[in-house]
């Protein structure tokens, strides 16, 4: 029978194997992703017809490092990042809120209809926003809230995604904490905010991070509730300065790039958060 030591440094090899294998698989992973993002940045740096000329090729042709700041300033990208970085925070804030007091409600009140209210909020996650965009294009107009913050944001303050996500969140609470809480005498509202959201901060965290990121990437609406330049949030400027750029086309593709640099930060920094906050839950403890 082989001693302890031999079946150590059988298995180390084998471990070795598989560490390698998995790091191969990832890097090549990272590749795949990462290859659009590269593309991207080469057609930036790239003048259209030199690069065509050249094949298409994966690296840079005559590099025209000032690309980024011509399409600074000639798309006025300043103030339409300014405004999109306002729209994004308050969707982000009202979503966050609304989304807390709602599934605090369906996960810990008890109320008549409380499952089929709480059914029919999950049922608008099968309407697309196409559905609901002339009655809210209407509806703006009416109110006279073109061209404006509470015009661009009103339809996003709320959300069945977030509320979705928090209730199974919150239901995994342990009873513990909530039988606490009762000899202590808390009140909904204080052991909503000193218990709850504190418990579930990786589940709030990731779903502010998805708040931000769909806030910030939104195109359609500002289509239909913007009619003039200066409201313009930084998508739709950036639709705009490819059209005017089409001899120039790496100006857009640079634009791109400047519009996802948050996006980016946002992703490396809070990368963790979102991928607890997702999955946590997905089992009831």
């Amino acid at each position: 029978m082989p001693s302890e030591p031999l079946r150590r440094s059988g298995r180390a090899p084998r471990i070795r194997a598989a560490n390698v294998a998995w790091y191969l698989v990832m890097t090549l992973l990272s590749v795949v992703v990462l290859f659009p993002v590269w593309m991207t940045l080469v057609r930036a740096l790239s003048l259209p017809i030199p690069y065509l000329a050249e094949g298409l090729p994966p690296y840079p042709v005559d590099p025209q490092w000032g690309a980024f700041w011509e399409a600074w300033v000639e798309g006025s990208l300043g103030r339409s990042f300014a405004l999109s970085i306002a729209i994004t925070l308050v969707i982000t804030a009202a979503q966050l809120v609304t989304s807390v007091l709602a599934a605090y409600s369906f996960a810990f009140l008890r109320y008549p209809g409380k499952s089929v209210l709480f059914a029919l909020t999950v049922a608008t996650l099968l309407l697309p926003i196409e559905v609901t965009l002339v009655v809210n294009a209407r509806t703006i107009r009416s109110w006279d809230w073109l061209n404006s913050i509470q015009g661009l944001t009103a339809p996003f303050l709320a959300t069945a995604f977030g509320i979705f996500l928090l209730r199974q969140a919150f239901l995994g609470l342990p009873k513990d904490l909530r039988d606490a809480a009762e000899l202590e005498g808390y009140s909904n509202w204080r052991f909503m905010w000193r218990v709850v959201v504190p418990v579930n901060r990786p589940a709030v965290a990731s779903f502010a991070l998805v708040a931000l990121l769909t806030a910030w990437g939104q195109y359609t609406w500002p289509r239909l509730a913007v009619t003039e330049s200066d409201w313009e949030p930084l998508q739709i400027r950036l639709a705009s300065l490819a059209v005017q750029n089409i001899d120039r086309s790496n100006i857009g593709f640079a634009g791109a790039l400047i519009a996802s640099v948050p996006i980016f930060v946002l992703l490396l920094i809070f990368q963790r958060q979102l991928i607890r906050g997702l999955t946590a839950g997905a089992v009831k403890g």
